[in-house]
């Protein structure tokens, strides 16, 4: 079976990351988490996600700056942030950081779900087994 595709949910609100992770690892996913910003890149930073769910306002460290950090790594994750801030300015910073897509809260599971599945798709044909070698 072919390796499943990894994401990192950083909010600090744990009904939305254990929502979130339900659905996702639902779905095939193996799903990481953290609570804050600086826990979201250390974590980002050992595992290497596939892709970053990042709130924007969260303690410690900010959505932006997890953003521009893991933005700046040799192999950047996709990035979706998920807000409350209903803000144009906030978006406009966001995509000049490079965000990959940007959510505003509350939003429907659907919704998220399209998104990571356009930036982060599964592979739907799992590796198959080796082919029979020669009879002897």
């Amino acid at each position: 079976m072919a390796a499943s595709k990894t994401l990192l949910v950083v909010d600090d609100d744990h009904e939305i990351v254990h929502a979130i992770r339900a659905v996702m690892e639902n779905k095939g996913y193996r799903v990481l988490t953290a609570t804050d910003g600086n826990a979201g890149i250390n974590v980002a930073e050992r595992e290497n996600p596939d892709l970053v769910i990042v709130d924007m306002m969260m303690p410690k460290k900010s959505g932006f700056l997890v953003l521009e950090r893991l933005k700046k790594g040799k192999t950047p994750p996709r990035i979706i942030m998920i807000t409350a801030n209903e803000g144009g300015r906030h978006r406009a910073y966001a995509e000049m950081l490079g965000v990959d897509d940007y959510i505003r809260k509350p939003f429907a599971m659907d919704r998220l779900l399209e998104s990571v599945k356009k930036h982060c798709p599964l592979d739907p044909h799992p590796a198959a087994a080796e082919p029979p070698g020669p009879s002897a």
